[in-house]
């Protein structure tokens, strides 16, 4: 990508305020009077399909200390109690919601995030796990991951977790330089790292991760340049490379943090785009917005042969028709409905010590919606829009039914962002950089529900 080029004046035109597009219609659409007799009747649907194969997620918030950067739905607690009380919650949450799904659906996706997932001792692991076996017939070749903080992690633990059943982990780095580190609270030298990722490759684990962020306090080009040689001689199998956004009105934690040592916006793009670099060097491919990954690895195979896909779990190759979500603020993908679980502790819990489902805002999808949810994760995904796109699912060419839309799209034709060929639209290597921009064209909610004030800017 080191032909492209982006000026601080062509990036401050375009830097705007947008979504993610983790879902269509994004979280702000959805609605609190979306409720749980909407939720069961998902879940009927859900199983009305036995054939269909699940991946499940389960949100698991406790950490020993917070970060100063960290934007998770996470909480502190240094009290094993609190975590077996919480269990029992999500035992009783399972209880009401996999009876509804039919007995023991197959799962090819299942994904503990956090929070802290490996906070949990090996007595809390084996019981969930326990329980989800219990429900759900997990298939072992499937997708079986769960982040983790090196920081806390040790080698006999790894080895448990290996032994569980887990194939995948997820390593939280950030950034391995200490004066980064003492900036956001989060001390981690990168021996103890290096020990459990070496530790994780003994053990056999199919997929070792790492997730960096840029855009924090004191990051240069020179000490992020370091980081990345460090962490490409290890060579983890996937990167996850976030941007800091910092929104300390939404998380009071990031007031901690030192915003005279931000890098600027010129900066932080730069950031981006030498990892983009750097990592093309050594044997990874840009995937999606914000990971890269080893060229033989099933994702970045998945992405030249345009067929990756995306969900609330992040970028798989493997995509199940429907997300179940499990704990506090999880959120479930099924049967044209997003769910969402009520977000606070001692509220979720009160939900289900009074039997009810803790779901508090959700979503059903309209026709319209869920075609735009189509075209938009394959743009994300893929960067292109064949015109067919659609036929087969819809019965509908594109410009049939957003015929508009893709005018306002076309014009950034205008800018190089894209291409416009007889049978599709692609997007250039300049356009990838702001492929949220282009989707966000697409977005029949933006406008009205006057999103842009919501969300992180491109960069």
């Amino acid at each position: 990508m080191s032909e492209v080029i982006i000026s601080p004046e062509l990036l401050a035109r375009y830097n705007k305020p947008g979504p993610r597009y983790t879902s269509y219609p994004t979280v702000p659409a959805w609605t609190e009077t979306f409720g749980k007799a909407d939720y069961k009747e998902a879940l009927g649907d859900v199983a009305a399909r036995p054939e269909d194969a699940l991946s499940v997620y389960v949100h698991l918030p406790f950490c020993a200390k917070h970060c100063d950067y960290c934007g998770c739905n996470a909480t502190v607690t240094r009290r094993s109690e609190v975590v077996d009380a919480y269990l029992d919650r999500v035992e009783r949450e399972m209880a009401m919601v996999a009876p509804l799904l039919g007995e023991r659906r197959n799962v090819v996706q299942m994904h503990w995030g956090g929070g802290t997932p490996n906070f949990l001792n090996e007595a809390q692991m084996t019981r969930l796990v326990g329980l989800l076996s219990q429900h759900f017939a997990i298939d072992p070749a499937g997708e079986i991951s769960l982040e983790i903080d090196p920081r806390i992690g040790t080698v006999e633990q790894m080895a448990q977790i290996r032994a569980l059943g887990f194939n995948r982990i997820s390593m939280g780095v950030q950034d391995i330089n200490p004066k980064v580190q003492e900036a956001i609270g989060r001390i981690q030298p990168f021996a103890q790292t290096e020990k459990l990722f070496r530790a994780c490759r003994d053990l056999g684990f199919t997929g070792v991760n790492m997730d960096l962020v840029y855009g924090l306090p004191f990051q240069t080009m020179e000490t992020f340049g370091e980081t990345l040689a460090a962490i490409s001689e290890l060579r983890p199998d996937r990167i996850a490379y976030f941007s800091y956004a910092h929104v300390p009105w939404v998380k009071p934690k990031q007031k901690l943090i030192d915003v005279t040592a931000l890098p600027d916006t010129f900066t932080k793009f730069s950031l981006f785009r030498m990892a983009i670099d750097r990592l093309a060097e050594v044997g990874y491919d840009w995937v999606g917005m914000d990971h890269f990954a080893l060229r033989d690895d099933d994702l970045a195979v998945a992405a030249r042969e345009l067929r990756l896909h995306r969900n609330f779990m992040g970028y798989t190759t493997r995509p199940a028709l429907h997300m179940i979500g499990f704990g506090m603020s999880s959120i479930g993908d099924m049967a044209g409905r997003f769910i969402q679980n009520e977000s606070h502790l001692g509220r979720y819990q009160k939900m289900i010590d009074a039997g009810e489902l803790p779901v508090v805002r959700g979503y059903k999808l309209s026709d319209d919606d869920l075609l735009r949810r189509t075209v938009i994760l394959h743009l994300m995904c893929n960067l292109e829009l064949p015109y067919n796109l659609t036929q087969s699912l819809f019965g509908v060419d594109l410009r049939e039914t957003l015929g508009d839309d893709l005018e306002h799209l076309e014009a950034y034709a205008e800018d190089g962002f894209l291409e416009l060929l007889p049978d599709r639209i692609q997007v250039t290597p300049l356009g990838r950089f702001f492929v949220r921009l282009l989707a966000m064209e697409l977005d029949a909610h933006l406008a009205k529900t006057s999103e842009r004030q919501v969300f992180s800017k491109t960069i």
